[in-house]
């Protein structure tokens, strides 16, 4: 495993993900803004963040559920990917990761779709998600507000 390996694996989350957005939303152009990998062990998880950091990329975030890494970038099929998140193992996350993009207008579309189905509204204290999953999938999908890379100050 290294850094390529853990890349390729976040664009296959961003494509997944970006396909699941398009089936149940019209944000077809919507940009990808972070990626989380979901780590299947405590092995994988240090190894992953090993990886990361002796390939000087630098840690922006330390959430209790794992590190956010500001890479120097990767084209996905939703655009550059420029944060990382690698997530310890969690028995509620089992799927493969998730993707978080950018809406044009986030009050609008939440005001669209929100109380759809496989749509959920996640609120903390700083801000608030609206979560897209369907069964069987490998990733999940999030529209943040505000956006990650805005609330870290990441360009």
């Amino acid at each position: 495993m290294n850094t390529n390996d853990i890349y390729e694996l976040a664009k296959d989350i961003v494509k997944k993900a970006n396909d699941l957005k398009n089936k149940y939303t019209d944000e077809i152009n919507a940009k990808v803004r972070y990626v989380a990998i979901f780590c299947k062990n405590d092995e994988e998880f240090n190894n992953y963040i090993e990886i990361l950091k002796n390939d000087s990329n630098e840690v922006v975030d330390d959430t209790y559920s794992g590190p956010v890494f500001k890479i120097e970038g990767i084209e996905t099929v939703s655009g550059i990917l420029k944060l990382l998140k690698i997530r310890r193992y969690d028995d509620e996350h089992l799927d493969l990761g998730d993707a978080d993009f950018n809406v044009s207008n986030y009050e609008k579309f939440k005001n669209k779709y929100v109380d759809n189905p496989n749509f959920k509204l996640i609120s903390r204290e700083d801000y608030e998600m609206i979560e897209l999953m369907e069964e069987g999938y490998e990733v999940r999908v999030y529209f943040s507000n505000p956006p990650l890379d805005v609330e870290l100050g990441i360009k």
